[in-house]
């Protein structure tokens, strides 16, 4: 397991979820910068709470 925060991290809380890909883009994840995969992943958990 990757270090909580790091790239790896969101990346695999993100296929956790189902989320492999970008949402508009449809590239793979681990093409992207870790702020770009940190916004997506704060998006899907804002969507999940509430």
């Amino acid at each position: 397991m990757a270090y909580q925060g790091s790239k790896g991290w969101y990346i695999a809380k993100l296929k956790e979820w189902g989320i492999a890909k970008h949402p508009i883009e449809l590239r793979k994840l681990e093409l992207y910068k870790t702020y770009v995969i940190r916004k997506i992943y704060m998006d899907v958990k804002d969507k999940k709470e509430g």
